[in-house]
Order: C-alpha cells, then sequence, then structure tokens
C-alpha cells in the first residue's frame, strides 16, 4: 500500500506533467486539474484500484469514475498514464491534432480509462447514477465516483439528478465536487451564488461529507469515510474545498487561470515549485 508520502510525491509529478502539458499545447485548462490532483491521485493510487490492463467500457467488477468536469483532463490524463493505462509518453500529444488526449475527454479516440465524453458541464453526475443502476441490476458490489465542478451546480440537470439518486436510493455512488469558489468569468458568488451547498445536498437526502482537498491526508481519510457510508439507503456527496491553481503561487485562487496557458518565464517558474519525482515525460 503507498503511504501518504508516496502519493504526495505522485500529485507533484502529476502537477508538472498538467502544466508541461497545457504549455507544450499552448491551450488548455490549468487552474482546475491543479486544485484537483490530490483528489484524484488518491483515488486511483490509494482507493479505487481500478484494473488498468483489461479496460473495458461497461467496467464490470471494478470501482468506476467519471469526471464531469472535463475540462480537468490535463489532470486525469497524467493520472490514467502514471497508473498504466497508456505510456506517459503519449501526454506529449495533449490537444495535439490527431491525439487521443484531446482538450475534453472524449470515447471516440478509444482511450483507455475513458468511459464518458465530457465536454458539455452538468452532465456527469446524470451518467454516474445511470452507471450505479447498472451495477445494482449486474450485482456488481463495486462503486462508482463522480468529480463535478461547484461552477457546474448552476446547471439544472444535476438538481434533478441529485434528487433522482436519493429518491431511487443509489447508495453505491459517491460524488464529489471541487469546491474551489471560482468558475470560468469569475467568483462563483458574483457569476451565480450557490448558497449553502452542505444544507441543499441534506436536504435533497444525500449523506454529506465535508474535506479539505489540497491536504493528501484528509483525502484519503474521507474517501475511506465516504466507502462505509454506503449500502446505507442514500447516495454519498463530499464537497471538497481546494485552491484552483494548487501548487504554483501565480495561479492559486486566481480564476484567470482556469483556462490560460503559461508562456515560456511562466512555465519555467511553476515548475521550480514543482519537485519531479517519477520524472518528466
Amino acid at each position: 500500500m503507498l503511504s501518504i508520502q508516496e502519493l504526495e510525491k505522485i500529485a507533484s509529478q502529476v502537477r508538472r506533467d498538467i502544466i508541461r502539458m497545457v504549455h507544450g499545447a499552448s491551450s488548455g485548462h490549468p487552474g482546475g486539474p491543479l486544485g484537483s490532483t490530490d483528489f484524484l491521485v488518491a483515488l486511483y493510487f490509494k482507493i479505487m484500484k481500478p484494473d488498468h490492463e483489461h479496460f473495458t467500457l461497461d467496467g464490470r467488477g471494478e470501482d468506476l469514475f467519471f469526471l464531469s468536469n472535463g475540462h480537468l483532463s490535463a489532470g486525469w490524463y497524467s493520472v490514467l498514464a502514471r497508473y498504466g493505462y497508456f505510456a506517459i509518453s503519449e501526454l506529449g500529444t495533449f490537444r495535439k491534432l490527431g491525439s487521443r488526449l484531446q482538450g475534453h475527454p472524449a470515447t471516440a479516440e478509444g482511450l483507455p480509462g475513458i468511459r464518458m465524453s465530457s465536454g458539455s458541464l452538468g452532465q456527469g453526475l446524470s451518467v454516474s447514477i445511470g452507471a450505479a443502476l447498472a451495477k445494482k441490476l449486474n450485482q456488481d458490489e463495486h462503486l462508482v465516483y463522480c468529480l463535478m465542478g461547484d461552477g457546474e451546480l448552476q446547471e439544472g440537470q444535476n438538481w434533478e439528478a441529485l434528487m433522482y439518486a436519493a429518491g431511487k436510493s443509489v447508495d453505491n455512488l459517491i460524488a464529489v465536487v471541487d469546491y474551489n469558489g471560482v468558475q470560468i468569468d469569475g467568483p462563483n458568488d458574483k457569476v451565480l451564488p450557490l448558497g449553502n451547498l452542505h444544507a441543499k445536498f441534506e436536504a435533497f437526502g444525500w449523506n454529506v461529507l465535508t474535506v479539505y482537498g489540497n491536504d493528501m491526508t484528509e483525502v484519503v481519510a474521507t474517501l475511506k469515510k465516504a466507502q462505509w457510508y454506503t449500502g446505507q439507503g442514500k447516495p454519498v456527496m463530499i464537497l471538497m474545498t481546494t485552491h484552483m491553481g494548487f501548487g504554483v503561487d501565480f495561479m492559486t485562487d486566481n480564476h484567470e487561470w482556469h483556462g490560460t496557458f503559461p508562456n515560456d518565464e511562466q512555465t519555467k517558474n511553476a515548475l521550480g515549485q514543482l519537485h519531479e519525482t517519477l520524472g518528466d515525460y
């Protein structure tokens, strides 16, 4: 079993990958992936342990993960490659013409690890509920995980899905909101206030946990706690507070880095703040 320190080393390398991928493509979204890196690393390397050698779209007999906020693709691609789904060298093709590593994850390219195209926001939770119900029908006791952005909760489809999951006792589902408080146009509270999300999720009938998502120890412990709550008649929601751009000082909590690529000087600065632990691609 990997230790917290080993997971943190992987996370540092993933953050380096994100910076280099977005810089190399001269496009992409660095802020969100940097903030959610600890969660993705903990999920794949400590909690789920998916079968990367025998990838199938239906995912029978293993835990499943769906990325709803698909613009976090750079971080997810790095985690998938570092876990062994495909060659790490392929990260260098991010957003290039003909690459399997599109700006938003897509199934058409046949990239191992991807089971849902996620460019349009607000759809991931609905897909995850469908997958969780399919597991119940197949008597598959594995779990389904979903990561959403806080900004996409402004999409009405999410609230129908939240109501449905609780109403149908989809208790093999763990959803996570990356609650960094900002979106492409600025702070959530200025674009469209979300109110008390914890109270809202509870009112919709979910078991709700909270965690600071940029502390690996807390993330691992909370994911394990969420697993304990499954199978008890309610879906589980983790409200995960993170910092957009975490790990790079000039990107941290700055919505301008939602979808802006760093220039050469900024990339050098960012990489100087992140330790190379597994070797760059």
